[in-house]
């Protein structure tokens, strides 16, 4: 095999949300236990935009984009300034830190779009790379595609009374051996652990201190359950050099169809990102880019409601899990949910396959996310209530089938 189908191998998305290969039946029915379950289908690898409309408004600002025909079909590759500047000034009051709309903002075809194009401008053939596990599926992906190499770093999320968080003596000893980048999402993707001010400090005195560009991912910031504070990295006294925070309206907001995210941070790093933008995909959607006028700006409610919302469908799911026995640390934000499961007596891709054709919910494998997490599965539970309910109780009844005392 040669080297560049090993980079692609390494890009397998059979697993990945919304791409999971539909098999035949046949090699599993003599595995399969009992008859299908009947119920809704419900798809916990993305969330449902038709549970979850899109903020108000977005139709309309997209519309409006339209009309402005080839003046906003042919923005500027890092987007068009007059959108820019509007941006720039909420993230600033969102984040607590100052953005330059010309020097330090670029909009990108999705949070996905702004994380190739962050690792694209510091990752080479060699790089040392800091990664935390569990994490974002395409982190890991897309390090080892740009030859970077991987140091993982522990994640620890478990209720076990042990202060949550990256494993920060790893991650000094990490720097301390030549890492150069580090990457991590916080509110995390897929636990929902929300690092804490303390780890946020040290991070960013950690990475100040030995040089280290920091890319974080804040995509679900937004996003906080009761009681939760956020603290912004790029808000610290003390800065790393280099810094990227990525961020976007595609999950809390509900805009996931018009491919929209943001990076801000350091002028040299978002340059060499919008030269790599102009050869990968020229500019986020001209016309898109203006439903970002909304962002931000939901009417008065709008946001707690949401959050309201998210926050009655995880305490349900989390009840149901636990009183099945299944280990299921609480997300403090977002609307993922990254349940253990127990000793089955199957693999636990089999299991998700048995899950999608013998009782139709689908959800996405914990390996995606960390080699260390293969006994995980996860939900993205941003659903239609009733169905989610429904298909969590499917998902401990099938769990229940497959143990491997059985």
């Amino acid at each position: 095999m040669t080297s560049l189908e090993k980079k692609f191998m390494n890009l397998s998305s059979e697993n990945t949300p919304g791409q999971e290969v539909r098999q035949s039946n046949d090699q599993f029915i003599a595995l399969m236990r009992g008859k299908k379950i009947v119920g809704h289908p419900v798809d916990f690898s993305h969330g449902d935009v038709d549970a979850f409309l899109p903020a108000p408004g977005a139709r309309e600002a997209w519309e409006q984009g339209y009309e402005q025909g080839s003046q906003q079909a042919y923005t500027e590759y890092r987007g068009d300034a007059f959108i820019r500047n509007g941006l720039a000034a909420r993230l600033e009051r969102f984040t607590g830190a100052p953005i330059a709309a010309d020097s330090e903002l670029i909009i990108t075809p999705g949070t996905q779009g702004a994380l190739f194009l962050a690792l694209g401008s510091v990752v080479e053939q060699g790089t040392k790379v800091a990664i935390v596990e569990p994490d974002y599926f395409a982190n890991r992906k897309l390090v080892k595609f740009f030859g970077g190499e991987i140091f993982p770093i522990p994640l620890i999320y478990e209720e076990n009374g042990v202060e949550k968080g990256p494993n920060l003596d790893l991650l000094e000893k990490a720097f301390e051996a030549g890492v150069e980048v580090l990457v991590f999402s916080t509110p995390n993707n897929p636990t929902g652990l929300v690092y804490s001010k303390a780890a946020i400090e040290n991070i960013a005195n950690l990475a100040a201190s030995k040089d280290v560009t920091v890319i974080v991912d804040q995509l679900y910031s937004r996003l906080l359950y009761s009681g939760e504070v956020y603290s912004h990295l790029r808000a610290c006294k003390t800065q790393p050099k280099d810094l990227v925070t990525i961020m976007g309206p595609s999950k809390t907001e509900s805009l996931s169809g018009f491919r929209l995210g943001t990076a801000f941070g350091t002028p040299k790093l978002i340059d060499r990102m919008e030269k790599l933008q102009a050869i990968v995909s020229l500019r986020a959607a001209g016309y898109n880019q203006a439903a970002l006028g909304t962002w931000f700006q939901e009417p008065t409610g709008w946001m707690e409601n949401r959050i309201n919302q998210h926050e009655a469908i995880r305490d349900d799911l989390l009840s149901i899990f636990r009183c099945a026995g299944l280990e299921t640390s609480t997300p403090q934000a977002g609307s993922y949910l990254f349940p253990k499961l127990p000793t089955l007596a199957l693999s636990t891709d089999t299991f998700v396959w048995m899950l999608r054709h013998q009782a139709g919910v689908t959800v996405t494998p914990g390996a995606e996310f960390g080699p260390h997490s293969g006994g995980s599965i996860r939900l993205n539970f941003s659903q239609d209530h009733i169905t989610a309910v429904a298909a969590a109780n499917r998902i401990v009844e099938m769990v229940q089938r497959y143990t491997a005392c059985k």
